[in-house]
């Protein structure tokens, strides 16, 4: 009895230092490519727990290693460390010191737990037959960071990658997982459409990029009800719409913008394609010229169907609940590293007062420990497994 609480203490003292740990990244938000002293934290933190730092060029973000005494796989944990230009609005006694900065996506979290994973790995290295390589990722929000990890060359050798987003809708407790598309491709776009100004009085003058604007608009949403098939999916959202500089004056020219967001490649070369024809033809019916200019987003998220079992059943181990949820049109850079490697994301349980990108998001910091304990858990169980698979072909081959 006396060792049993004895663990309860230490999980509690434990599970203080990663709630420390968050509230202090929530304190100090850095938005993406300026993760400089978020970057320093980190690295004092995993350097105090004598966690080596492996030597890749980033000029923001970190790379870590536990393991690698015994020869076996490399798997990655990835974690995001950047904030959002948002002025938070929570009142919490840790709320962001950065007007119009804030942590209102939960990569505080994300960062907080995943640095507890690194720990309590650390504890178990010796055991540990393979590496366990902790990526502290910038820049998830501008989709950029992920393929400046990739370019740095720290995916290399790595059989197999995990990661996590907060799901506020989800109680604590519960994680979702699910093989196939989880998150989805987010593509940005721009139009401008050209006219010939005129007064307004004498429309006939002139043509008129806005009501050429408004028919495009309105033909665009033709994309998802005629060219979408009822059993997939995909959104089409004009955001903003420019044009004109005076009540009695037809301008020269308007801009529109906003995004795409599908879960299938197939689904998104289309829309694309569809969406194309779209402008081009509604603006030559007019005899105007349009153009598009594309801000390619990340791709689809797609999760492997075997880790996503492997993962379910390490949730149930560690006393999570498991639900399969639903795919999140949102989108994720993490699925830059599924491009090149096998792996899962998964959404943990937070009990959020409010969604993502919100000024009074936060979490239920209940879960913290709750996260640190399923990936330490699942990735003991991928590093078995993965040595398992290689034993099967050393034999094959004998």
């Amino acid at each position: 009895m006396r060792g049993a609480t004895m663990s309860l203490v230490l999980d509690k003292t434990f599970e203080q230092q990663l709630i420390a740990i968050r509230r202090h990244l929530h304190e100090y938000p850095e938005l993406s490519h300026e993760e400089v002293e978020t970057t320093a934290s980190i690295r004092k933190w995993l350097t105090d727990a004598n966690i080596r730092i492996a030597n890749y060029p980033l000029r923001t973000g970190v790379i870590a290693e536990v393991g690698g005494f015994h020869e076996g796989p490399v798997i990655a944990i990835r974690a995001d460390i950047d904030a959002l230009p948002i002025h938070e609005e929570t009142g919490l006694p840790f709320a962001s010191r950065f007007p119009g900065k804030m942590h209102a996506c939960g990569h505080d979290f994300h960062t907080a737990a995943i640095l507890g994973t690194a720990f309590l790995l650390k504890e178990k290295e010796q055991e540990l037959r393979g590496t366990v390589r902790f990526i502290f990722q910038p820049a998830e929000e501008k989709a950029k960071g992920a393929e400046q990890i990739i370019a740095s060359g720290a995916l290399e050798n790595v059989e197999a990658i995990f990661g996590m987003h907060n799901k506020p809708d989800l109680p604590v407790g519960t994680v979702g997982i699910k093989g196939g598309a989880i998150m989805a491709a987010a593509d940005g776009f721009i139009v401008e459409v050209e006219g010939r100004g005129s007064h307004a009085a004498v429309p006939e003058a002139g043509i008129d990029p806005i009501v050429i604007s408004a028919h495009i608009v309105t033909a665009l949403q033709s994309i998802v009800s005629r060219n979408v098939s009822a059993l997939e999916s995909a959104v089409v959202s004009v955001t903003r719409l420019n044009s004109g500089t005076a009540w009695n004056v037809i301008p020269d020219k308007a801009l529109f913008d906003g995004t795409l967001r599908t879960f299938d490649e197939r689904v998104r070369a289309r829309v694309r394609q569809r969406f194309e024809k779209i402008v081009h033809s509604v603006a030559d019916a007019f005899e105007s010229n349009a153009t598009v200019r594309w801000i390619e987003g990340p791709h689809p998220v797609i999760n492997d169907d075997e880790w996503a079992s492997v993962a379910t059943q390490t949730a149930k181990s560690v006393g999570l609940t498991v639900i399969e949820p639903l795919p999140s049109p949102a989108g994720e850079d993490f699925a830059f590293y599924l491009k090149k490697t096998a792996g899962l994301f998964v959404f943990f349980g937070t009990s959020g007062p409010k969604e993502w990108h919100h000024p009074a998001f936060d979490v239920d910091e209940r879960a913290l420990l709750l996260a640190a304990s399923f990936f330490t858990t699942l990735a003991q169980d991928a590093l078995k497994r993965l040595n398992k698979e290689d034993l099967q072909i050393i034999e094959a081959v004998k």
